[in-house]
């Protein structure tokens, strides 16, 4: 996958675009870009920000060499002139970005390019593309984890996802989000994500019978020996061979590191219970109760109320496709154009849809952390020339209802820019962190979450407010439009 040329990777109105800007004079202004989205992924109270490393790649790697530029000729679309001039494009602008593994809130960007308009436009369908998939998948994972309670996540969801892509770059996601490894191996290798996995059902089938291959695997992996248990009968066949084998372990003085059971099937409460008991009166009390079969955050959370003994949890096609919402909604819109004296001159997009009306400008985003909890307040979008001081009074507001104000006391909150540059006049400035390093950045962003945003059902709502100068442009410019 890494060996391929990407820029192709585009919606043809971007080029058609591109072609248009070219035989146009003074239309190829440096212009901003935002990336956000408008409601946080499968009904929660926040999404975690992902795609970044293979953003940077994917800018990185942007070319047109003669296998592309041949193809685009056939289309019969693009001339000779536009042609030469893709030949040798590279791309000068600039572009920040929120970091991976931050919880990140409606309407706030997430990506921000500054770039000459015709690079701006080409590079829109590749970043929607990467950051809505690993965003998504980050944010569901950060969800079923969190419904484990603390248990550990794995996520095996590749031989489900939509593609190779999907799987790789959706596996790595969830690591992000939580899970403690996964079962695609390409991950692993790619991204240094630790890779777990025991065995099917179809190697207990292998066997003449169920003891056979529970003792077949426990020689092969004495210190990984999780045996698939569901097989034939849970509690009368599995359970009771797999106490039999771990006893046989233990009077050849082998205590396994890793060891227990794995169901996939039935009443995983019932069985769980059932077999825990089983196990602690063997006197295997630390053996694993790993549970998979079809699971989501909201099952292992009911599971969890009904006091299921499992410790475990294997979570594949649920997380990896987020099946209940398989979609993003991240959308990329003109904010802003530079006029000859190099200001930034706002625009704004109107809709019927409050909802779809843009924030113009060059913005920033601001966050505000309550000093004494550490957790998020609120987040505000300003405008890039604005700053703020914590030893200040601070009145936010609601730019949707702005009658609803809180004042912050100077000294009671503490401010971060979220937005960090990652490219500078076309080149890399950014190193992007080790992926479990940014897994555990992303479980430290998560705990800045009030317990009432992280819930599955009904989360309070994050408040993202705009600035007063940046309420006060956008007010000006509805109302010089609605004059029109």
């Amino acid at each position: 996958m890494s060996d391929r040329n990407l820029t192709l990777l585009t919606d043809l109105y971007e080029l058609t675009m591109m072609q248009g800007y070219f035989h146009n004079e003074n239309v190829n202004n440096t212009v901003v870009f935002d990336m956000f989205y408008r409601n946080n992924p499968c009904g929660g109270g926040y999404a975690v920000m992902c795609g970044v490393e293979q953003l940077i790649e994917y800018i990185e790697g942007l070319s047109f060499g003669e296998e592309e530029i041949n193809y685009l000729r056939t289309l019969g679309i693009f001339d000779e002139e536009f042609l030469k001039y893709l030949s040798e494009f590279r791309f000068t602008g600039d572009i920040y970005a929120i970091p991976e593994g931050t919880v990140v809130f409606p309407r706030e960007p997430l990506v921000k390019v500054v770039a000459p308009v015709m690079q701006a436009q080409l590079v829109e369908t590749a970043i929607l593309n990467i950051i809505n998939h690993q965003s998504l998948i980050a944010t569901k994972a950060a969800r079923v984890c969190y419904s484990a309670r603390g248990d550990g996540v794995m996520e095996f969801g590749l031989r489900r996802a939509q593609g190779p892509d999907a799987g790789t770059f959706g596996a790595r996601a969830a690591v992000i989000g939580g899970c403690i490894g996964t079962s695609n191996v390409l991950c692993g290798q790619l991204f240094g994500v630790p890779v777990k996995g025991t065995n099917a059902h179809s190697w207990i089938m292998s066997f003449d019978d169920e003891l056979s291959a529970f003792r077949a695997y426990a020689e092969i992996y004495p210190d990984a020996c999780l045996l698939v248990a569901d097989t034939y009968d849970t509690l009368r066949s599995g359970v009771p061979n797999a106490i039999r084998v771990f006893n046989e372990l233990k009077e050849k003085g082998i205590h396994p590191k890793n060891y227990g059971i794995r169901l996939d099937s039935g009443d995983l409460a019932y069985l769980s219970k059932k077999a825990r008991k089983m196990l602690d009166e063997a006197g295997f009390t630390d053996a694993v109760i790993s549970a998979s079969n079809d699971l989501d955050e909201y099952l292992i959370d009911s599971l969890k109320e009904q006091g299921a003994a499992i410790t475990s949890w294997g979570v594949g096609t649920s997380l990896i496709t987020a099946r209940d919402n398989p979609a993003f909604g991240g959308v990329y819109k003109l904010a802003a154009v530079q006029n000859s004296d190099g200001v930034f001159e706002p625009k704004i997009k109107l809709s019927e849809n409050s909802e779809k009306v843009t924030n113009p400008g060059n913005k920033k985003i601001v966050r505000i952390y309550d000093r004494e909890q550490r957790k998020i307040k609120a987040d505000l979008i300003c405008l890039e020339e604005e700053n703020f001081s914590a030893d200040e009074d601070m009145v936010i507001f609601d730019p949707y209802e702005p009658w609803k104000k809180t004042r912050l006391l100077a000294g009671s909150y503490e401010l971060r820019e979220l937005l960090v540059q990652i490219f500078k006049g076309g080149k890399r400035c950014y190193e992007s962190p080790a992926t479990m390093d940014i897994r555990d950045y992303c479980a430290e962003e998560l705990d800045t979450l009030w317990e009432e945003t992280r819930r599955l059902v009904n989360p309070h709502e994050m408040y993202v407010d705009l600035s007063k100068k940046l309420y006060d442009t956008k007010r000006a410019l509805l109302e010089e439009m609605s004059a029109v």
